[in-house]
């Protein structure tokens, strides 16, 4: 079955559920009215019209009969009192018109014409089309003319009724906005909470409240979530274990190496020591990184801490520099923030020989920190896999330079902790400029 008219309607629809239950909700209520109001209105007409021919029927043949048996000068005195809101007597020969242009009319004047019977004989004709009005003509008993002038309508509509259909009608969009958003705010919030999450747990929990059905997918995510946690939790727990337990064995090696005679193979294996132990180092870095979620947040200033890092890396030799600023305090985990821009300036300092940092805020609240370095770059296509734990660069960025794939590895799993996002993207005339993205809010999940 081919799904393509759905397609098409569903490029039609708006964008968000709320949007859509909106437009469906009143489209089908206005229908919903619009039909009820249109048979309420098509009874009132049939009702109308019936209760017109019955009393025009009736009251025809009595208001003649008082006409033709009254003096002709007191006949003047009774027409107002024969008045009806759809028709009127009026003495004398009426007005020249066209033939009878409607259904109705004639069905009317039959009607008149079968209730006075042979003795009144009667003629039509149309006066005015819009609105319709037709005359009909006869001659009472002492031969002064009489004409009946209809003019067949509904009912008027009463004053008041179009104000309660606005108001009726602003009730139901009241009542459909609550609907909607009731609906729809367990959906962002659940949206939200999941933007939000965190591998290593701490993430914000969805309260398990409300209907029966809501409170179900707020537990089943939090379980979710503690089950995420739980699982990287371990593994990590794995990966410190053991590389924790192996530094041991690694130092004892190195010890037994150093002690022996000289030989060729004596420094090729102290050199594979080292990058054990340097490997081994790292991955506890990593497994640590992602506890850094538990350092409770606060106030920094966040300017003189790039400061004192710049003034510690020049004390050093390293050439490190620094522009722009902040001018606010930043709410955040200030050791985690402190290891995620020493390793960015350690990778910019060991593959390009000096790094360059730029601070700056918008007006959104939001906080950037760049490091930028003239190396020799990352491939397109690899700027996203190197923030994935033990990915190595076949150039530069390789086992040779020392490099265990884990330093942006670490940098991103601590991004993440502090509520921050890390972007990478290669510079105009060479290098890489690696970006942190604050968001500088006063709240951590």
């Amino acid at each position: 079955m081919s799904t393509r008219p759905w397609s098409g309607l569903s490029r039609l629809l708006p964008r968000t559920i709320a949007a859509r239950l909106y437009l469906i909700l009143i489209v089908g209520l206005l229908m919903a009215h619009g039909l009820s109001f249109g048979l309420l209105f098509y009874e009132r007409y049939t009702a109308a019209r019936s209760m017109l021919l019955s009393n025009l029927e009736h009251d025809v043949v009595t208001a003649v009969a008082i006409l033709d048996r009254i003096p002709a000068s007191e006949r003047a005195a009774w027409l107002p009192r024969l008045e009806r809101r759809t028709y009127r007597y009026v003495l004398g020969a009426g007005e020249n018109g066209s033939a009878l242009a409607s259904e109705r009319a004639r069905q009317m004047t039959t009607l008149i014409g079968s209730a006075l019977g042979s003795r009144y004989p009667i003629r039509a004709n149309t006066t005015s089309t819009v609105p319709e009005r037709f005359q009909v003509h006869l001659t009472l008993g002492d031969g002064q003319p009489l004409t009946i002038e209809v003019t067949p309508s509904v009912m008027p509509i009463a004053k008041w009724l179009p104000t309660v259909l606005i108001a009726q009608l602003g009730l139901l969009l009241l009542c459909t906005w609550a609907a909607v958003r009731l609906a729809t705010r367990p959906l962002a919030q659940l949206a939200s909470a999941a933007e939000s999450l965190s591998p290593g747990g701490g993430g914000p929990r969805l309260q398990e409240t409300g209907p029966v059905e809501v409170a179900k997918a707020a537990s089943a995510f939090n379980a979710m979530q503690d089950r995420i946690a739980e699982h990287l939790k371990e593994r990590l727990q794995i990966l410190a274990a053991i590389s924790h337990d192996l530094q041991t064995p690694i130092t004892r090696m190195k010890l037994r190496i150093e002690a022996m005679d000289e030989a060729p193979e004596r420094g090729k294996l102290i050199d594979d020591l080292d990058q054990m132990q340097h490997l081994v180092r790292d991955g506890v870095a990593y497994a640590r990184s992602a506890h850094g979620a538990a350092e409770p947040p606060q106030r920094v200033d966040l300017d003189a801490l790039l400061d004192s890092m710049v003034y510690d890396y020049q004390d050093t030799g390293k050439a490190v520099s620094l522009t722009g600023h902040v001018g606010v305090p930043v709410i955040t985990r200030s050791h985690a923030l402190r290891r995620v821009i020493g390793n960015l300036i350690d990778n910019a300092v060991k593959y390009a020989g000096a790094a360059e940092i730029d601070v700056r805020n918008d007006a959104h609240g939001a906080i950037s920190i760049s490091v930028l370095d003239r190396g020799p770059g990352i491939a397109e296509q690899e700027l996203g896999s190197v923030l994935q734990p033990f990915y190595r660069l076949e150039a530069s960025r390789n086992r040779e330079t020392g490099g265990a794939g884990l330093g942006l590895a670490i940098a991103q799993q601590l991004a993440l902790a502090i509520g921050g996002a890390l972007t990478l993207r290669n510079r105009e005339g060479g290098g890489l400029e690696v970006t942190l993205v604050l968001q500088n809010k006063p709240a951590f999940g």
